[in-house]
Parts: structure tokens; C-alpha cells; sequence
């Protein structure tokens, strides 16, 4: 293999949320569902051969299992030797960014062109999948897809980055990591909340509601469909025993606000991953207004805009 080997790509954030997990191996969703890839946040990943594994995380030599598990998995089917991996991201971890669905994606992106393992699109999206469920909408770009389809799981872009340019204007109100992560918090949700059973039977009519919308470029229709996933996602939340509550004041005052703008015109709509970060996904034409009107609610510490990007890529090359 060279030297090394570099590999990027970019966070997604689900229109159509993804909470929970089936039981058994494979970390296979519950529930299919759809996001939307974004070009501003940056998780890039360089890859050489070592004498033993070591992960170093921007900058600091870490344990981290997950990515031993991971590469454990792939042992089981391909020759890999032990590896560095180097890997950071331009914007924070742990606290609803999707800092590992950009990571896994990278990193097996790295280690199929490091290693030659010949893996397609589809397959890159599985191995990341293993490494965390969201990681597979990440090997595509734009907006993306991860449902089952005669009993495999497949990512799909369903419509490439530029095809209908949106933008996702995101509030930053805390850089701190969410004392319960999303794995512990999707299994907690299903052992204990009364409404998962619920959840999981609604969730695949709500992707195929969002699924047209995309296909007919229909905003209000989008809107609708994933402000209502979301907030039947942190009501699952909610509901668990103990309760996961994610958000802290900004993000409800910026939920509030979002709803005041779209009242007075504005194309804009909300979402929340489980973090108290808030994503307002609008029209090219409404993102300066949307950005000014997040910057004004008190405990927003900063605000990204972002159009839609690519998929998991190696190098400078193109997107999966």
C-alpha cells in the first residue's frame, strides 16, 4: 500500500430520524430512514501501517472501541495489518453532530483505497453501518437514503448535492459531549419507552412521505414530514426510563424561533439529532435570514451554514 492514505467525508443530518436498533449483530436499524449530507463539517482520515493499531484523534493517541471492534470485523474477511489511523473533524464530537457517521465513513473509505479491497459503494456503506448506523447515509452524498430492500440494507443518493441546493443553517448551543450516547440511548428507548413499538411502525410510511417530497422537490411537503419525525423522536426520548432529554434551553428558544420566521414567510424548517444542536434546513435565498435569526437566540454560541455535499471520498477524487 503508499505511505498513507487520506480519506474525507461529511456528517449527515437524518430528515427521517433513525432511533433504535434490531437486536443481534450487523448494527442493523429499526426503522429505514433519510438526510441529508453537509459540505461545511469535515471528518478526514489518514491511514499507514504500524507495528501495533493506534488511533490518534486530533492529535492525541486515544483507546477507542468502537474502532477496535471495527477493525476486528474486517479482519474476520480481509488481510488487514495493524494500522495508525489519524482522524479529526472540523467541528465538535459527541454532541449532535453526527461526528461518527463522518468517521466510520472515512475510515473505511481509507482503508478500501489503502488496501485494494475492491469494496462498491453499497459495501462501504455496510462496513460503515457496523461502525455506527448513521455512517452509512455518509458514503453518499446529497440527500441519501438507508432502507431495507429484499432483506439487505441499502444507502441510496437519492437525489446528487446540487440537484435541489438547500441549505442547513446550524445553531451551535453547547460543545459539550452528551452524557449518554446515542447506542446506549436507542437501546434504553427500546427496552423501556411505551411508544417504541409505535415508532418503529410509523417510521417507514414518514421515509416514504419524505421520499416524494425529495423525488418532487416539494419544501412545505418536507417540512412537514421531518419537523414531525423529529419530534416523535425526542418524544421517544422522553418516554424511556430514564428519560433522554438532549436539548437544553437555546435549542427550545430556537425551535420557537424558527416556527416565528416560517410564520412571518420564511422557507425554513427545523430538525434535532440527540444533542442540543438545532438545524434549520431552508431555501438558498433565506439563509442569510435564518442565520441572523439563530445568532439572536440567547445561548447560541455560533452558526453554520451549509449547502449539501458529496459523499466519503479519497483524496481529491469524486464522491461515491
Amino acid at each position: 500500500m503508499p505511505e498513507s492514505v487520506t480519506a474525507t467525508a461529511h456528517p449527515n443530518i437524518a430528515l427521517v430520524k433513525y432511533w433504535g436498533k434490531r437486536p443481534g449483530p450487523g448494527n442493523i436499524p429499526a426503522t429505514p430512514s433519510l438526510s441529508v449530507t453537509l459540505d461545511a463539517l469535515t471528518t478526514t482520515t489518514t491511514i499507514r501501517v504500524a507495528a501495533v493499531d493506534r488511533v490518534v484523534l486530533d492529535g492525541v493517541t486515544v483507546a477507542d472501541a468502537k474502532i477496535d471492534g471495527f477493525l476486528r470485523g474486517l479482519r474476520e474477511q480481509f488481510d488487514i495489518p495493524p494500522l495508525e489511523i489519524d482522524t479529526g473533524s472540523d467541528f465538535p464530537a459527541g454532541c449532535g453532530l453526527a461526528s461518527s457517521a463522518s468517521g466510520f465513513a472515512a475510515l473505511i473509505t481509507a482503508i478500501d483505497a489503502a488496501l485494494d479491497l475492491g469494496l462498491s459503494a453499497q459495501e462501504r456503506s455496510d462496513w460503515a453501518r457496523r461502525g455506527s448506523g448513521s455512517a452509512a447515509r455518509s458514503i453518499v452524498g446529497g440527500f441519501g437514503a438507508l432502507h431495507e430492500r429484499d432483506g439487505q440494507w441499502l444507502a441510496e443518493e437519492l437525489l446528487p448535492p446540487g440537484a435541489w441546493p438547500l441549505r442547513v443553517v446550524i445553531g451551535i448551543t453547547s460543545r459539550t459531549r452528551k452524557s449518554v450516547g446515542s447506542t446506549e440511548g436507542m437501546e434504553r428507548s427500546r427496552l423501556t419507552s411505551p411508544f417504541y413499538g409505535s415508532w418503529v411502525r410509523e417510521t417507514p410510511a414518514d421515509f416514504a412521505t419524505a421520499r416524494a417530497a425529495v423525488a418532487a422537490r416539494d419544501f412545505g411537503a418536507l417540512a412537514r414530514i421531518a419537523e414531525a419525525s423529529c419530534l416523535k423522536m425526542h418524544a421517544l426520548m422522553l418516554s424511556s426510563e430514564p428519560g433522554l432529554l438532549y436539548w437544553n434551553g437555546a435549542t427550545v428558544e430556537a425551535l420557537h424561533r424558527i416556527r416565528e420566521i416560517r410564520n412571518g414567510g420564511t422557507a425554513v424548517f427545523f430538525t434535532v439529532d440527540a444533542g442540543p444542536q438545532v438545524k434549520a434546513v431552508c431555501t438558498p435565498d433565506h439563509a442569510t435570514a435564518v442565520s441572523a435569526a439563530l445568532a439572536d437566540v440567547p445561548g447560541v454560541e455560533e452558526v453554520l451554514v451549509s449547502a449539501l455535499g458529496p459523499g466519503a471520498v479519497c483524496g481529491t477524487g469524486a464522491g461515491a
